[in-house]
């Protein structure tokens, strides 16, 4: 009796070492979080997302798709920032998906926030299979960056383009009033 109980403890022990490995093996995706400074940054596949930009709520959902070798994501999101700042006791949320390679977190995108000082949250959407959310996250995003997403209960709108502030801010106060 005590040789069963000891092999069932020892399979246990070994079930639950190798759990990880497992997961890996069977080609799960699992969703992660890094710390960057005072921000937590999600590297998700699109499931991690996708109940955002489906959500019905009464915030406005301000979803930026960028990527560190983007040269006109980088020149706009400082307005994205003060937005976030000018706007932050509103029902206003900023998020900030980041389209850069997995490998390239912590050299690229975490120093990128850091030096940058950006509040909003920021994403890293890990997902190979863009034939497949693209036209999830809208039907006419060819998937090139920029792309934002404004999203709440009453309005969704979506623009494949660089912003300046002013048109950004416009957007938003649209998105406030109705």
């Amino acid at each position: 009796m005590t040789k069963i109980v000891n092999h069932h403890i020892l399979l246990l022990l070994l079930s639950l070492l190798l759990n990880p490995f497992l997961a890996i093996q069977q080609g799960t995706a699992q969703n992660t979080t890094r710390v960057t400074g005072n921000n937590k940054l999600k590297i998700v596949d699109f499931s991690g997302i996708e109940s955002i930009i489906n959500q019905k709520s009464d915030t406005t959902y301000i979803i930026n798709f960028w990527a560190t070798w983007c040269a006109p994501c980088i020149k706009e999101l400082p307005h994205f920032q003060k937005i976030h700042d000018k706007y932050s006791n509103q029902k206003i949320r900023v998020l900030l998906i980041s389209l850069d390679f997995e490998k390239q977190v912590e050299s690229k995108v975490v120093p990128f926030i850091r030096k940058n000082k950006l509040t909003p949250e920021v994403i890293v959407l890990n997902d190979p299979k863009s034939h497949i959310w693209i036209d999830k996250v809208d039907k006419s995003w060819s998937g090139a960056i920029p792309a934002t997403l404004f999203i709440n209960n009453k309005k969704r709108a979506f623009y494949e383009k660089e912003f300046e502030y002013n048109e950004l801010e416009l957007i938003v106060k649209g998105f406030l009033t109705d």
